[in-house]
């Protein structure tokens, strides 16, 4: 069963936008916003495994070395733990 689902606040130059996307791709807006959404999710996933799981850029001592400093720079100026 179709239904109709709106989104508020769309450009109009936007919305043509999206609708000539759809059929240059020759897709419904529907399955092309569905295809936008998954290929935006998998993006945004591969950003994060790109930060989480590089190398590292200081070694555990320098980073420790690091966390010590800016730990007493905040208590001499009064910054929360």
């Amino acid at each position: 069963m179709n239904t109709v689902k709106t989104i508020k606040d769309i450009d109009d130059d936007v919305w043509h936008e999206f609708k000539s996307m759809a059929a240059r791709n020759k897709m419904r807006t529907g399955k092309f916003f569905e295809k936008m959404v998954i290929s935006y999710k998998e993006k945004s996933k591969s950003s994060w495994d790109d930060v989480l799981l590089c190398d590292k850029i200081i070694s555990d001592k320098e980073a420790d070395e690091l966390e010590r400093f800016t730990t007493s720079l905040r208590k001499e100026k009064g910054y929360r733990q």
